[in-house]
């Protein structure tokens, strides 16, 4: 992604995902990337930055908690959690977060 998401006026919610890649990550970028089309699909569904160097940053946009609550549900999604739990990460950490105000050019 060569741009920031745009996002409405607060409030809205993001969900911050961070974490950390093994060496081993044989069909991560496919997966990813079904995962980014995917979401994109979703109700509620706003936007997303993302950033890896040794430490991966992914925040997503939504409208509610309901559309974040539906997408962690989704079962192709499911399907990919499971995977980066069991081969594709050695750690990792979600944050949900409600975003109140907004700034910048």
């Amino acid at each position: 992604m060569t741009q920031l998401a745009e996002t409405p006026e607060p409030p809205y919610y993001a969900v911050i995902f961070a974490s950390i890649k093994i060496e081993e990550d044989q069909g991560y970028a496919e997966t990813s990337a079904r995962m980014i089309e995917l979401a994109k699909k979703q109700p509620g569904f706003i936007g997303m930055d993302s950033a890896r160097v040794d430490v991966g940053v992914t925040v997503s946009y939504w409208q509610d908690l309901a559309s974040i609550k539906q997408w962690k549900q989704n079962a192709e999604h499911q399907v990919a959690q499971a995977l980066g739990r069991e081969q594709w990460y050695s750690r990792y950490k979600i944050r949900i977060a409600k975003v109140e105000l907004e700034y910048g050019n």
